[in-house]
């Protein structure tokens, strides 16, 4: 009989923590909740959770697949955090993926922009075409919000929030091995030089 192929999804990048477990291509367990920034206290009960109510422990798991930000300091941390301890004690291979392009998958506009907010006018922001599945237009940047939209052409839907479709991702390029785990570290991103200058003038 063929063995099943297990993958773990853990990010947490943002307000909502999002973890999944995914067996042969089909999210079969997921958590997306909104946190009050206690990411670091809720995601280990919600991890077993899922693990237990498919009777699957961490060593059964195949692949763990991270989101390493942008986004919330602290938060994009845990999550890297957990996903290096469990691929590293577990000799498990782990990928990485953006977690704006995480928050883009379940829109179905032909152009996406996945906002998180950074105060100050500012945000972390990308440009994703969704026309046969998910492309980067422009890449993951932490810039002033209206000079970022001034720069595109065209129609485009505004996302903050909602749960991945985590098959999706799956069906994309987006997902990168990590190669050596040890220097996995989450994408913080900083702001431009202009956007720096602006503030301080």
């Amino acid at each position: 009989m063929k063995k099943s192929y297990k993958r773990l999804v853990i990010d947490t990048a943002t307000k909502n923590i999002y973890l999944a477990l995914v067996i042969d291509d089909k999210e079969v367990e997921s958590v997306y909740e909104r946190g009050d920034n206690d990411h670091s206290v809720t995601i280990m009960p919600f991890l077993d959770s899922i693990l237990k109510k498919q009777n699957i422990g961490l060593k059964s798991i195949d692949e763990v697949i991270v989101g390493i930000g942008p986004g919330s300091y602290t938060g994009v941390r845990i999550g890297v955090t957990v996903a290096k301890m469990i691929g590293y004690l577990n000799d498990i291979v782990v990928k990485q993926v953006s977690s704006l392009a995480l928050m883009a998958s379940h829109v179905k506009s032909a152009y996406v922009l996945p906002l998180i907010d950074a105060r100050r006018g500012n945000a972390f922001m990308a440009l994703i075409d969704t026309h046969g599945g998910l492309s980067y237009i422009k890449g993951d940047v932490l810039q002033n919000i209206e000079t970022f939209k001034r720069d595109i052409d065209g129609d485009y839907e505004i996302v903050e929030s909602g749960k991945p479709d985590i098959i999706r991702i799956l069906q994309t390029d987006l997902c990168h091995v990590v190669k050596d785990i040890h220097a996995l570290v989450p994408n913080y991103l900083q702001i431009t030089e202009a956007e720096r200058n602006l503030k301080n003038d």
